[in-house]
């Protein structure tokens, strides 16, 4: 049911707009052979008129005014589909500049629609100005996060910092990609496939990582401990064989690999390679590089140590002994 309704108001299958032109023909066949005139004198006659004070609505009135409506909001949803059609053809243009142009395509058809209509309807203009403070009002209050998210929409579309498909991380921790650019809202669909509609200001106020704003390639880091017993030179070199011979791993740049710190239990180095594509994951190439190191440190007798302590008992005598047998002496 909500789906026929929504067909009804914003016409987009074939059926909806076969009924707009239908409608549209129908009253200029009445109208041509002189049947509208005898349709409008029984609508509009004193037994179906509402009369309130000075107020007067007949059934002809009202009626012009819903088909009025009716028609100018089904033709401007038309026009803004076919608007739609044509523009997303234009493959030249980017995905984000399509979206911009069709945004302002829309937002004069409805307007030109709109102040068509106050027109025909004989509704003065200027009485709209007090409207309009009002408007201004209403936006400085109540509007003012739709407005905010409106306009923010527009800047990130002239940008172009965030296009449909890029890879986003949020400052809440939010990571995943732009799927749909809206005038108020931006849908982005994370990882574990959760669809987020994040307002278009959070792109403009937060700080925002895009890790496909210029280029796809991206670094992975792992931190590895040996012993201090092992021989650093040949776990150093297993850990970069391991990161050159990973298929994705990229040879420029080439991995590298550094010493970092003498910890209390081990000797930490910090290993680092560059994947191509960052949309295809970091997890699966970081575990697989993992895998390897383990394997060949296992072969090669290279420990990766564990937090330990040692206890050390100095100047051990009979004085503990002595003292516990005292104490059962005393019958403590």
């Amino acid at each position: 049911m909500k789906q026929l309704w929504i067909s009804v108001i914003k016409p987009r299958t074939s059926w909806s707009k076969w009924l707009l032109f239908l409608t549209i023909l129908a009253i200029i066949g009445l109208g041509y052979f002189g049947y509208l005139e005898k349709l409008k004198q029984f609508a509009d006659s004193e037994a179906l008129t509402l009369t309130y004070g000075e107020f007067q609505l007949s059934l002809y009135d009202f009626l012009k005014v819903v088909l009025l409506i009716v028609l100018l909001f089904w033709s401007a949803a038309s026009l803004s589909d076919i608007a739609e059609k044509r523009i997303q053809r234009l493959e030249r243009l980017r995905s984000t500049n399509r979206a911009l142009i069709l945004k302002f395509v829309q937002i004069g058809i409805y307007i030109v629609s709109f102040l068509l209509a106050l027109d025909i309807l004989g509704i003065d203009l200027t009485a709209l100005t007090v409207f309009s403070g009002a408007l201004g009002i209403g936006l400085g209050f109540g509007l003012q996060k739709i407005a905010s998210n409106f306009i923010s929409g527009i800047i990130l579309l002239f940008e172009k910092s965030v296009e449909e498909d890029d890879l986003m991380e949020m400052s809440d921790g939010t990571f995943g990609f732009v799927r749909k650019a809206h005038a108020r809202f931006m849908l982005v669909e994370t990882m574990d496939g959760k669809e987020m509609m994040i307002p278009n200001e959070d792109f403009i106020v937060n700080r925002v990582t895009n890790w496909t704003y210029s280029n796809t390639k991206a670094r992975v880091r792992v931190d590895i401990g040996v012993s201090y017993g092992s021989d650093l030179e040949i776990a150093k070199a297993i850990m970069l064989e391991s990161a050159k011979e990973h298929p994705r791993c990229m040879p420029d740049p080439e991995p590298a690999c550094f010493l970092r710190t003498f910890g209390n239990s081990s000797i930490d180095f910090t290993l680092f390679f560059w994947v191509e594509n960052v949309i295809d994951g970091r997890w699966g190439p970081q575990s697989d590089v993992m895998m390897e190191i383990w394997r060949r440190f296992k072969s090669e007798g290279i420990e990766i140590p564990f937090p330990q302590r040692d206890l050390h008992i100095k100047n051990l005598n009979t004085e503990i002994p002595q003292s516990i047998e005292a104490r059962e002496r005393d019958g403590e």
